[in-house]
């Protein structure tokens, strides 16, 4: 199966966990063995261009099928920025699969070196520091280019003041691979 095959087949079962958790149709059976490997996904939920949900996991711990079922409606109903997705809306989302690979682990010797081993337009981040942390894919350096201000959003996501460093800040690093709904 190619690439852009896997990619259809995820999207269409975000949109298919969606539209079950509001009634509208029933689930299909899937049984592709790669559908039950551990994954990790986000789903981004847009609705005339503008975000609608976007909820995930950053480390595999199930299988890909359950994660993106689950964050699937998850983006749609559990995503503290919006209301629940309505049925009425569903013609008009537009949804968006992103797999993500195993986090790797950023080294740097502090928030200097951290800035400059940020490779824009290709890493997605996770922050941590003690009990607080944040991620940001790889899609959101379109919107944060530089990479001062994109760690500077991580840390605010976070919970944490921009200006804020320690040198116990942990980093790591993910790719993704999209897919996005055909209209």
């Amino acid at each position: 199966m190619s690439d852009r095959e896997r990619g259809r087949v995820l999207v269409g079962i975000a949109r298919e966990s969606i539209e079950e958790a509001l009634g509208l149709r029933a689930a299909a059976a899937w049984d592709d063995p790669w559908l039950f490997e551990p994954g990790a996904c986000f789903i981004t939920l847009m609705r005339r261009g503008a975000l609608r949900g976007c909820v995930g996991s950053v480390r595999a711990y199930r299988p890909l099928y359950e994660d993106v079922r689950a964050n699937a409606r998850a983006s749609a109903f559990h995503d503290n920025r919006f209301p629940p997705v309505e049925c009425a809306e569903c013609p008009e989302l537009r949804v968006e699969v992103s797999l993500l690979s195993a986090p790797e682990p950023v080294v740097f010797s502090g928030e200097a070196e951290a800035l400059a081993v940020l490779r824009p337009e290709i890493d997605g981040i996770i922050f941590e520091f003690g009990g607080h942390r944040s991620t940001f894919l790889p899609q959101v350096w379109g919107q944060l280019p530089d990479p001062r201000d994109f760690l500077g959003q991580l840390k605010l996501k976070a919970g944490l003041s921009r200006s804020f460093w320690s040198p116990d800040v942990r980093l790591w690093r993910y790719t993704v691979t999209k897919w996005v709904e055909e209209e």
